[in-house]
């Protein structure tokens, strides 16, 4: 790829600001480590993409410290970046669009699954599994929220940055070739 320094260079920015997000102040779920994970899976073209976004969760949750139900958030960070696999075949609003809503929802429920069935928090009943996934509707609108902008961040940039680079490299063979 005759933009991998480039890409290598915007992936590090974007997981250095994801790892600097989960280290500042900010709202719950407001972070863009699911757009971190769509934009690893479609810009690296191979498996190393998975590597990316849970490099940077182990990182911070070394730091911030270690939950029970770590494993599932791990698990979602992952799946998402699979999905940014489907986006890679055919880059478009939609599909971006699509992945950061599945991958926001995938987040919410899976996550939310293992907090109600692994901390004490709530009855082991259907009444507490509602109950959890209710009481966490707020961080549901932050995971959207975020991974909505964080993705249209990223991508966008990515896109810009990565065909301005070409354009430049396509003058400048223009002017070693006169």
């Amino acid at each position: 790829m005759k933009n991998k320094t480039t890409l290598i260079v915007l992936l590090a920015l974007a997981a250095v600001l994801s790892a600097v997000a989960r280290l500042v102040p900010h709202p719950s779920n407001f972070v863009p480590l699911g757009a971190l994970a769509l934009v690893s899976g479609a810009y690296i073209r191979s498996r190393w993409g998975l590597v990316l976004p849970l490099v940077v969760m182990v990182a911070t949750d070394t730091l911030i410290g270690w939950h029970n139900i770590v494993f599932f958030t791990w698990g979602c960070y992952l799946l998402m970046t699979m999905m940014g696999w489907w986006i890679r075949e055919k880059k478009s609003f939609w599909r971006i669009l699509s992945a950061a809503l599945g991958g926001s929802f995938l987040f919410f429920v899976v996550t939310n699954a293992a907090v109600w069935a692994f901390t004490p928090l709530y009855a082991k009943t259907v009444t507490g599994l509602v109950q959890c996934y209710y009481l966490a509707l707020p961080f549901f609108r932050n995971t959207v929220a975020s991974d909505l902008i964080f993705s249209a961040i990223f991508f966008g940039a990515f896109e810009v940055v990565l065909s301005w680079v070409a354009q430049r490299r396509e003058k400048l063979q223009t002017v070693l070739v006169k």
